[in-house]
Formats: C-alpha cells, structure tokens, sequence
C-alpha cells in the first residue's frame, strides 16, 4: 500500500489532542503548507521525541508499569468515544470500497479493546529490559565489563488501517524506555486521534512526558516520507502492514528500518499426520482472523497422506476457496470444489479466505517449494516422525518454525511477549515477533581502577 507514502498536499489537524503543542505552525490554528513546513514541523516533533526519550530511558520499572496501566483504564473508560471514532473511519473505509481483510484489521470492538488493555497488563507484569545483563567478565588486567540493554532511543512506525498497533506499539516503546513517533495512516485517522489522545493523556496523568507518544498523521503523507528521511533524529523505523507499504519504506528510508514482512506463510501435512489434527490445526490457521500475518496461505499435502479428502472438505465447509494443482484436484474430484492454482497463487498472500494447496512426494519437496516461494515468515509441518520434524526444523529457514500447532502462534501476546511490534522476516538485530528487548539495544560498561593500555 504506497497510498500512505506517496507525496501530496499534506492534510494538518492536531491529533495529539493539545493544541497548544503545535509550535510548528507559525500562526495559531494554521497549518504547514509547504514541504519546507512539513519538514520543519516533523524534525520539531522528533526533537520534542528526543528530549521525552531521555526521560522515559530514566524512569524505573514501577513509574513504566503505572503508565501501561494508566492507558489501559483510560481506554476502558474512554470506550465509547473510541468506537465512535472507528465507526467513522470503518464506514468512510466501507464507502471508498476497502477489502473485507483490511476492514477487519481496521475494526475496534470491546472484545478487542479489553484485549489492548489485557496485553498492556501483560506488558506490566514483564521484567524491565532495560539494565539487563547480556553478558559480563573481568579481563585479565582487572578491568570489570558488561553489555547491557539500554532503550533504542527515539522509535517511529508507519503502519496502515490497524488501530491496534497504535497502542501495541506505544506499550511497547514506553516500557523499554523508548519514545515513539507513529503514521498510522488516513484509513484510521479518526481512531488513532482519539488513540493517541488518551495515550498522551495517561502519560501525563503519571507524570511522565506526554511527548513520548507523538503522531504525524496530521501531516499527510508529506508527514510520512519526512519521517522516513529523519535519519540521526529517528534511531530506528518500523513499517507494519503489507507488502508495498513495507518494501516503500525499506527502499526509500534513509533512517535505519526493521523489516516486518508479509507472511506468505506454509503448511505441510507429512504422511503421518492425523486426520484431526490436521482438520482442527487448519481450520484455525486458515479461518480464525484470515486477515493477518499469521494465517496459513499454502498447503502442501505428501502424496501418501489419507487426510486430504477430510481438510479440504472442512475447509470448504468454512468458506475456504481452495486453489489447487493438477495432482490435487484429480485426487479431490468432483467431491469438493476448487479453483486451478498458478504461480500467482504460491506467492500470494491472500489475507482472505483462500487458500493455494499443492501435493508434494516428500519432505525434500515440500521444503523446495517453501524455500522458492516463503516470505520468511512462518512454516509449519504436521507429523507423527520425529526425524520428519527434525529435518524441518533444521531445513527450514524462516523467523518461525513450528511442528504440530497452528501457525496463528507466531504473535508476540500468544508467545509471552505481552505484545509486539510486528513480526520481523530480516536477520539482523531482531527476527521474528518483536517484544520488550527488541526494541533496545546494548551498551559496553567498561570499570577499571586507573589502568591503561600497554
């Protein structure tokens, strides 16, 4: 999605909800008009972040958690105003024709608000990662070394039509010390205005700096690309969303960027497998929350298994289309219907209820067409031979791999993260769901009592 990214007409209103924050408009009530404003304006907020992350990267673990649970009873009480705000947005995204997928991501309910605020209680109940030892020696010539995690600094996200990830992300960055910029994009603006409101408010309410929490929605998509090209002010920049959005960010950022990655994500039923299993682990990977990251997008059944008959006639049964090669759709017949399958399908991350299934003759194969067309995200094989999952865990190289459960577990709450950032598909500095620690990094602390190098 570059819809976010591409420059134009910035579109200014004050959606930090304080209005006498806004020193980068040069008269009251007025808005930047030039990219020369915007850019101004954004670097003022950066620096405004700067400052808040100096505080927040002081401030103990007990003063944190009151914060966390500060936003947590705000969005309680302050409910109704949210869903107010998202109905706009839900119904302004219904009459522009977004997709079903992108609309269930951008829908707030109380069951998904009282998840916020559970994963904020999660998120208090964690230890600190700031000031924790990675590791620690004493040289031969006395000195006393240690390499601790200290905050990243001054963390910005550009995300799309997930109100959610605006208090995740902000959870996340305040309890590692950090300060946080956010874009999250128009399809949300009216959710994250009252989102980041309430975060600010909270934060104040503590006393910790409301700065922590800022937003440069009501810049536009100018907003966004300045955000992006703020390398030395920004330490670190995370897009979250699909695939256009983040290959945008990853190519036209100057400031560094954690790649978080779509997830064209496999199953592979070994032979072994059993039918129940197979049939309840693909029903929830594939239709719990088709919408996101985590859910199943390609079957590979082996040729020798029993359960295909079974899986594709639950999932059909639930809604699923099946978009299958030759091999599978002679061994399903007329029995149940599917769609043929190309080389679009094995590279498509549907975020829908679809599904490409292909019939591989063994292990090697299965792990062939995962490794020519994985994001790198999430594979997962369904067996009963303990050499089979070996062999896949050892073969398989994504962020993920997981033998006999649901793919829908790659996620930051389900794996004691409290919440996460997203789920990084890179290899350097943090590779899958991104929790507390990822968002720190680390300092030598070098003590000695006057020595000095011979």
């Amino acid at each position: 999605m570059t819809e976010a990214l591409t420059p134009d007409a910035p579109v200014i209103s004050d959606s930090s909800g304080a209005a006498a924050e806004t020193p980068e408009n040069s008269v009251a009530g007025s808005a930047p008009v030039t990219s020369e404003d915007v850019q101004a304006a954004v670097y003022a907020i950066a620096e405004r972040s700067r400052k808040a992350a100096r505080r927040m990267g002081q401030a103990n673990r007990a003063w944190k958690d009151r914060a966390l649970r500060a936003i947590g009873a705000a969005l309680l009480d302050q409910q109704k105003n949210i869903l107010e705000a998202n109905a706009k947005d839900v119904a302004e995204g219904r009459a522009n024709g977004t997709s079903a997928a992108l609309l269930d991501r951008l829908t707030l309910t109380p069951a998904r608000i009282d998840g916020l605020v559970a994963a904020l209680e999660n998120l208090a109940g964690l230890p600190d990662p700031v000031g924790n030892v990675v590791r620690g020696q004493t040289l031969p010539n006395g000195l006393r070394l240690r390499q601790v995690n200290v905050p990243m600094g001054v963390v910005a996200a550009i995300y799309e039509a997930r109100p959610n990830v605006t208090v995740d992300i902000a959870g996340l960055a305040l309890k590692s010390g950090n300060a946080v910029i956010l874009r999250g994009g128009s399809a949300a603006a009216n959710t994250n205005e009252a989102l980041v409101r309430i975060l600010r408010e909270a934060l104040d309410s503590v006393g910790l700096p409301a700065d922590a929490v800022q937003t440069v929605d009501q810049f536009g998509r100018e907003g966004a690309n300045v955000l992006m090209r703020a390398r030395g002010k920004v330490d670190v920049l995370i897009p979250r969303g699909g695939r256009d959005l983040i290959q945008t960010v990853v190519i036209n950022s100057s400031v560094p960027v954690i790649e978080t990655g779509e997830g064209n994500v496999h199953i592979f039923i070994d032979e072994s497998a059993s039918e129940e299993m197979a049939v309840d682990i693909l029903l929830n990977a594939k239709t719990q929350r088709p919408s996101v990251c985590n859910t199943v997008e390609t079957l590979l059944v082996h040729s020798g298994s029993t359960v295909l008959p079974a899986v594709a006639k639950a999932l059909r049964s639930a809604g699923v289309t099946l978009h299958v090669d030759d091999r599978i759709a002679a061994a399903l017949g007329a029995d149940v219907e599917t769609v043929p399958a190309d080389d679009d399908d094995w590279a498509t991350e549907y975020m829908d209820l679809d599904l490409a299934v292909a019939m591989v003759d063994n292990l090697d194969q299965a792990v062939k067409h995962i490794r020519t067309w994985t994001t790198g995200h999430t594979e997962a094989i369904l067996t009963n031979n303990l050499a089979n999952a070996e062999k896949f865990i050892a073969e398989v190289d994504s962020a993920a791999v997981i033998v006999n459960a649901s793919t829908r577990f790659t996620d930051g709450g389900e794996l004691g993260l409290g919440a996460e950032v997203g789920i990084s598909t890179q290899k350097l500095h943090a590779r899958g769901p991104m929790g507390l620690t990822e968002l720190t990094t680390t300092k030598w602390i070098v003590q000695g009592e006057g020595q000095i190098r011979g």
